[in-house]
C-alpha cells in the first residue's frame, strides 16, 4: 500500500508519502494514512486537483478497496477522481527508476497475476509523453510478447518491467526470440508513479466524477474451481504416466 500527497511550496514541489503492507489490514490504515499525509501537508481534500488511485488490473480486493476509498473522499467534496492504469504506473515506475533521462523507451509492464498467469501491457515514452501500444491482457509467462513497432522497435530502448521476476523467473517472455534484448528491471504500480503520470492523464480529460469511477479486473474470476483442479492434476498425473 503506497499514498503520495502532493503540493507546491514556495514554488517547488513536495511530497509526502506513506507506505505499507497490504493485506487485510490496508482497508482500515488506508484513510488515516491519506488524512495524516494531508496535515502533515497543510490541505484539506477539497484543496485537492484530483484523487488518484490505482484502476487495475490487480487484485480484486486492492482494487475494490482503492476504489472505494477514492470514490468516498472525492464524493464529499466534490474533487474529481483520476483512474490510473497499474500497468503504465508499472512502466513509469520502471522508467523513473532506471532509466530517468531517457526520451524514448519501449516498456511491457508485467503483474502476476497468480494462477500462472500475468497481466500486460506495453507501452512508449517518447518525449516525456506516454502511449499505449498494446493494451492490457492476461498471459502465460511464456506467452508475453513485446510489441515491435516498425517506428519504435529499433530504436528504443525496451524493457520488460514489473513484479514477475522473482516468481515465473526464465518463463517470462521464454517463447518471445527477441526477450533476450530487453533489460529486465523490476517495478511497481506505487503511488509516486502514478502521481508524475496525472498531469498528462488530467490534460487529457481522463478525470472522472466520483461515482463514475470503475476498476479494471481484466480477470472475470480469482480461483479455480474443484473441476478445474481435478481436471489438470489428472492432465499432470497422466502426462507423467506417459
Amino acid at each position: 500500500m503506497s499514498v503520495v500527497v502532493a503540493r507546491m511550496v514556495d514554488g517547488q514541489a513536495r511530497q509526502w508519502q506513506h507506505t505499507a503492507t497490504g493485506g487485510a489490514k490496508a482497508s482500515t490504515d488506508l484513510i488515516p494514512a491519506i488524512l495524516d499525509l494531508l496535515r502533515q501537508a497543510d490541505l484539506k481534500l477539497a484543496d485537492l486537483q484530483a484523487i488518484c488511485f490505482g484502476a487495475g488490473p490487480g487484485s480484486f480486493t486492492g482494487l475494490r478497496t482503492a476504489c472505494s476509498v477514492a470514490q468516498g473522499l472525492a464524493f464529499g467534496v466534490g474533487v474529481p477522481v483520476l483512474p490510473v492504469d497499474s500497468l503504465l504506473a508499472v512502466a513509469e515506475d520502471a522508467r523513473y527508476s532506471a532509466l530517468d533521462g531517457r526520451s524514448s523507451l519501449v516498456v511491457t509492464a508485467a503483474l502476476d497475476a497468480r494462477m500462472d498467469e500475468l497481466y500486460t501491457a506495453t507501452y512508449a515514452y517518447e518525449s516525456g509523453v506516454w502511449s499505449e501500444l498494446l493494451g492490457s491482457a492476461l498471459v502465460r509467462p511464456e506467452d508475453l510478447q513485446r510489441f515491435p513497432p516498425a517506428d519504435k522497435g529499433q530504436s528504443a530502448t525496451w524493457l520488460i518491467a514489473g513484479n514477475v521476476f522473482a516468481v515465473y523467473g526464465e518463463r517470462v517472455a521464454s517463447g518471445d526470440p527477441a526477450s533476450a534484448q530487453a533489460q529486465r528491471v523490476p517495478a511497481l504500480s506505487t503511488a509516486a508513479a502514478m502521481l508524475r503520470l496525472a498531469p498528462q492523464l488530467l490534460a487529457a480529460g481522463k478525470a472522472v466524477a466520483a461515482q463514475d469511477a470503475l476498476p479494471s479486473y481484466i480477470r472475470d474470476k480469482v480461483a479455480k474451481t474443484t473441476a478445474e483442479r481435478a481436471a489438470e492434476k489428472a492432465a499432470a498425473q497422466s502426462a507423467v504416466g506417459a
